[in-house]
């Protein structure tokens, strides 16, 4: 294909090139065409430097080095981020603090690697591409198929004096960099599908439910200057309350803390309501409450599902129980459903029983999950 062209804009830019070009001629230069394929476009190279003119110089190779020494770290630090996702402890456990640098690493790798890979591009952007600046007029319409085929050979040259060819340590350090960026990206997505986050039921099951005490479920305890004291219906007065947790090994520590749990013991008439309310159940149950009850005693979550805090407050006169963080109110009566505030789902209820010592037990974990709500759960 031959193109016209003139050794001038019209503006005094530019430099001679040959009246016609031929894009197939081996003999003609990618250069020349790339300027011949912008006059066509409308645009005039006035300026083109290369930033070493003596290619291969020791200067350049210097500056070849840095860069590559850029996306090199930016690999290390991406392969850092990959493998502390994956290998690091981040539960809590007693005695253990490496959980506690969990997060501070991953947010420390992923930085340092997006800041090198800035370094590498705007170090190759400022450093080894050349200066150019061109000049185009704007038209209106389509481009035909020659200015297409000129893109393209502008695309390759762009390529071209990118270095990469003759820079192979260049591209071998780029690709080496960037690809585990990918892999960082792809981490949290392809973590899930690797591995179950529900397969041990983490965000389903509390304390609660591991242990099962002879002749009925986990005991209910409170906590005493020693240790968990099991709790019998005849130690909650009418229309007091008690808080209880799990009597399990660290029942009421943080390595359960999704356990507290409000033992209510609620007058004759209330709790004949309570009851009522159980056995009829809330239109967004998903199962029957009828039993949950032992005689006048009722049991909720004490983690609010609206930020997780403390709904402590229990009101006697009006069975209400209140969250002081952001005064959400649950109806004790009515299974235990928002009235006010900002929660809006019913706290989860313990299905209460007693052990042939007489002693409550939690006759199965909680069957909703407790706690704020999820993404999971709209």
């Amino acid at each position: 294909m031959t193109v016209q062209t003139t050794g001038s804009n019209g503006n005094g830019h530019g430099s001679p090139v040959p009246e016609e070009i031929d894009y197939d001629d081996p003999r003609t230069t990618r250069f020349e065409k790339v300027k011949a394929a912008a006059r066509q476009d409308g645009v005039e190279i006035v300026h083109y430097e290369p930033q070493y003119p003596e290619k291969g110089s020791r200067l350049e190779r210097r500056m070849n080095r840095t860069v590559s020494l850029f996306f090199l770290l930016t690999g290390l630090f991406g392969t850092a981020f990959v493998v502390l996702y994956i290998v690091w402890p981040w539960r809590w456990k007693t005695g253990d603090v490496l959980y506690k640098y969990y997060t501070p690493l991953l947010g420390i790798t992923l930085g340092l690697m997006f800041m090198f890979i800035a370094f590498g591009i705007l170090t190759w952007g400022k450093k080894l591409l050349p200066r150019e600046v061109s000049i185009q007029d704007r038209h209106d319409g389509g481009s035909p198929e020659g200015d297409r085929r000129a893109v393209g050979q502008t695309l390759a040259y762009m390529v071209e004096e990118l270095g990469v060819k003759r820079r192979p340590l260049l591209g071998l350090a780029a690709a080496a960099g960037l690809a585990p960026v990918a892999v960082v990206i792809a981490a949290p997505i392809l973590g899930g599908l690797i591995k179950n986050p529900h397969a041990d039921n983490q965000m389903f099951t509390t304390g609660w439910a591991p242990i099962k005490e002879p002749g009925g479920g986990t005991r209910l305890v409170r906590m005493t200057r020693d240790d968990g004291t099991p709790v019998r219906p005849a130690d909650v007065s009418a229309g007091g309350q008690m808080t209880v947790f799990p009597g399990i090994p660290e029942g009421a520590t943080n390595a359960h803390a999704d356990s507290p749990t409000l033992l209510i013991h609620l007058r004759p008439d209330d709790a004949a309501v309570a009851r009522a309310s159980n056995v009829k159940g809330l239109p967004h149950d998903t199962y029957s409450r009828a039993g949950f009850m032992y005689g006048d005693f009722i049991a909720f979550s004490k983690i609010c599902t609206h930020a997780g805090c403390p709904a402590s407050l229990y009101e006697q006169q009006t069975n209400r129980l209140l969250c002081p963080c952001h005064q959400s109110q649950f109806q004790i009566t009515e299974n235990a459903k928002p009235v006010f505030g900002p929660a809006s789902r019913s706290l989860p209820q313990l299905p209460l029983g007693v052990d042939d010592e007489g002693y409550f037990v939690a006759r199965s974990d909680y069957l909703s999950t407790v706690g704020p709500d999820f993404w999971e759960r709209p």
